[in-house]
């Protein structure tokens, strides 16, 4: 899959900033938009970015209004998403995205967001799982520099340190993944993953270690494990087990799904629920090497 490349941001962009699932404070808006200013950027509220209805930012079509207003503003070059939650499905079959295709931008997001990142990739385009303003004051300096770099074009190589429960190998293809809930709940959408010779990398947040296994299983019933050239998973947060215990750690869990087939996969990657949350490219063509002394994810 060769998917295109927004154009990358030069100083003085123009950001905008929308909440398309769960409310966020204005507190924390301001925390998003003086962090976009020290690096150089500009940016613009959407009209219902602290708005409340409910769990919410605003009702479904407001908050369809303000991300339709991102995608077709004239002079935006990114679409950063403030916070997730849960929301974004509610609004995605309402979108118009010929604007975006004609001229593309980045997307910004992860958690919920990755419904958004799963419809922009099967439009052909790549975009951004990074940080979201919600999580700028918790965030690594590492985490806002990877975001800030890959916003201005800089694509520096991952270099990890191994974990005991990786599996050597090396491989290279198209980056997909994100939320492991929010893949499982898109399976079976006409805006599913195209798994097919892919790397895939998963995270997620306060799941039950069965749920973890449910949707695991999920992705093998359907194929995509076994169509998948390398798995990159990052943080697991907050996991839960049962009073009765399941009885295999993340790590054993997932390996085990694998048992049939030798390919790369690598453990703690930087990305997710955390505050070393790194921003990757998804859609980028990448080479993943897992060697018994250390990782490395580099963009080709």
């Amino acid at each position: 899959m060769n998917l295109i490349a927004p154009p990358h941001l030069k100083k003085g962009d123009l950001v905008y900033l929308c909440a398309p699932a769960k409310a966020i404070e204005e507190n924390e808006v301001l925390a998003a938009e003086n962090w976009l200013a020290s690096i150089g950027l500009q940016s613009i509220r959407s009209k219902h970015l602290t708005g409340r209805h409910h769990y919410f930012s605003g009702s479904e079509n407001e908050r369809l209004s303000d991300l339709q207003e991102g995608i077709d503003h004239p002079e935006a070059k990114a679409i950063w998403c403030v916070r997730g939650g849960y929301g974004c499905v509610q609004i995605l079959d309402g979108l118009q995205w010929a604007q975006l295709i004609r001229e593309p931008k980045w997307l910004i997001g992860f958690s919920d967001i990755c419904v958004l990142h799963h419809k922009i990739q099967s439009l052909g385009f790549q975009s951004i799982h990074g940080t979201m303003g919600l999580n700028i004051p918790s965030n690594s300096e590492a985490a806002k520099t990877r975001l800030s770099d890959l916003l201005f074009g800089q694509k520096a190589t991952f270099e990890l340190n191994p974990s005991p429960f990786n599996q050597t190998g090396q491989t290279s293809g198209t980056l997909i993944g994100g939320n492991l809930s929010i893949i499982y709940s898109m399976l079976s959408s006409p805006d599913t993953y195209d798994f097919r010779d892919a790397i895939l990398f998963i995270e997620d947040l306060a799941e039950h270690l069965y749920h973890i296994d449910r949707m695991m299983h999920a992705l093998r019933r359907q194929g995509a494990l076994a169509q998948i050239k390398g798995l990159i998973v990052g943080g697991m947060t907050d996991l839960e087990d049962t009073d009765v215990p399941f009885g295999q750690s993340i790590e054993e869990l997932i390996l085990a799904h694998f048992s049939y087939r030798k390919i790369p996969i690598c453990f703690d990657f930087p990305a997710g629920h955390i505050a070393d949350n790194q921003a990757l490219i998804l859609g980028a063509t990448v080479t993943l090497e897992v060697r018994a002394e250390q990782t490395i994810l580099s963009y080709l």
